[in-house]
């Protein structure tokens, strides 16, 4: 008697894991959890490319200073010739001044032209889905 009441249970529990189980990952599969499933992950690809866009920059604007330092570009010049370009030391300096993100989840942005308090400032965004 014992044996069956034992038996009986481990199936009835068994069962009971086996259609939850299932449940779960029918929910999983519908086109809504489908659909953001992939919205998530095309979010997270878009940060690390603009994340390795920066970087790109970052490393640029650090390799034009070294590269205008060993030529010696900073230094004075004939008056004849065009203007020189200061806004890649700057840059540098604004980088390594910078400090490091405080959780991993924290993203950086692209730079963008300052907001000069006008009321009309638009954002450029290229969202194409927003309502114009």
């Amino acid at each position: 008697m014992f044996r069956r009441t034992f038996w009986f249970t481990a199936g009835a529990a068994a069962g009971v894991w086996a259609t939850t189980k299932v449940n779960r990952k029918l929910r999983q599969l519908t086109p809504e959890s489908l659909a953001a499933q992939a919205a998530d992950k095309a979010i997270e690809t878009g940060h690390k490319l603009k994340d390795f866009a920066l970087d790109v920059r970052e490393g640029m604007v650090r390799r034009e200073a070294e590269l205008g330092g060993a030529l010696g570009l900073e230094a004075p010049v004939d008056q004849d010739l065009p203007v020189q370009r200061h806004w890649a030391v700057e840059a540098v300096e604004a980088v390594e001044a910078a400090e490091p993100a405080a959780h991993a989840k924290a993203y950086r942005t692209l730079p963008s032209t300052p907001n000069t308090g006008n009321t009309n400032h638009t954002d450029n965004s290229n969202n194409r889905n927003e309502d114009h």
